[in-house]
């Protein structure tokens, strides 16, 4: 049995990518995309006319319509390769409106809808600000399942959990990048990888925390640089992993072994916390890392949102 097969025994995994086409030769139970994943797919020879088609039959139609109806066509192809859920982003240039993201999360709901797709296959991916949170919050009680991206702190993993939200993406290898430029020369990949890699061992303090004090949200494992990040969180709720990444897994037979349990959790000492928004903001303030890696990432998705609107213009 190869790493994936026994990954699969102890994860729900997930793919990451916008490569429907990939998407078979894998079997993940769900699959996230994102603008930057979007963007890639796109500009591929095998899905351009699928973009053409879509924005020819939205002409005349404001211009984020049309981008919605891009990023739920994408959603529609990966939906009839995978069995569960895709995960579709609201635009990162609204993660500091809570207004204008609940919106925008609901239209793209009803588009999927109007396609025939229940809300219970649509994850709607937001940007775990706190504005993004609140929204979720908002959007969960009417039943739009949330998945909260960009997340590197544990507070907003509690805030997340505090609001109900469905799942949260808690970000390994950006962390682990953030990490090692900081140490520079002294960073010592052997000493720090597996179980203490700091994206690893973030993941595990979320997922101890949320099992111990029975809080419901999902815990997915994202943005993994290497197979021993995934090894090192093998049990986790969920993983979702590049199809690279994917292949490397599935091209090992080595012996793969759970690492994280939710039984174990449940005995931890582990004192619960809360976090007002005052408390949230200097939380996440006091980790230079997070705070960092929070922005950038939004800049970064915020700028191949503009990419992606820039081909539909130019259609």
């Amino acid at each position: 049995m190869n790493q994936l097969e026994q990954l699969k025994a102890l994860t729900t995994v997930v793919a990451d990518t916008g490569n429907f086409l990939q998407l078979a030769q894998f079997t993940p139970r769900d699959a996230t995309t994102n603008p930057s994943l979007i963007l890639k797919a796109v500009q591929s020879p095998d899905y351009a006319p699928l973009l053409k088609e879509t924005v020819q039959a939205q002409r005349g139609q404001p211009l984020a319509d049309i981008v919605d109806h891009v990023l739920v066509r994408f959603g529609l192809e990966i939906l009839k390769v995978v069995p569960g859920r895709v995960s579709t982003e609201v635009d990162a240039r609204l993660s500091f409106d809570r207004q204008a993201t609940v919106a925008r999360a609901r239209r793209l709901v009803a588009l999927y809808e109007a396609a025939g797709i229940g809300r219970e296959r649509v994850l709607i991916k937001i940007a775990a600000t706190w504005e993004g949170i609140q929204a979720a919050r908002e959007l969960e009680r009417d039943g739009i399942h949330c998945n909260l991206t960009l997340l590197f702190s544990f507070c907003q993993a509690v805030a997340c959990g505090e609001a109900g939200v469905q799942l949260i993406s808690p970000f390994v290898g950006r962390i682990y990048d953030w990490y090692k430029k900081s140490a520079g020369s002294a960073w010592d990949e052997a000493a720090r990888a597996g179980v203490n890699d700091p994206g690893v061992q973030s993941v595990t303090a979320i997922y101890h925390y949320f099992k111990r004090h029975g809080i419901a949200t999902e815990v997915m494992g994202a943005s993994f640089r290497n197979i021993g990040q995934i090894q090192a969180l093998a049990g986790c709720d969920l993983l979702t992993i590049s199809p690279d990444l994917l292949a490397q897994l599935q091209a090992s037979e080595a012996p793969l072994q759970r690492q994280l349990d939710a039984d174990a959790a449940r005995r931890m000492d582990l004192p619960p916390v809360t976090f007002t928004e005052a408390a949230f903001r200097f939380a996440l303030n006091q980790d230079a890392m997070a705070t960092e890696k929070l922005a950038e990432g939004i800049r970064l998705f915020a700028v191949d949102s503009g990419k992606l609107d820039q081909m539909i213009e130019s259609l």
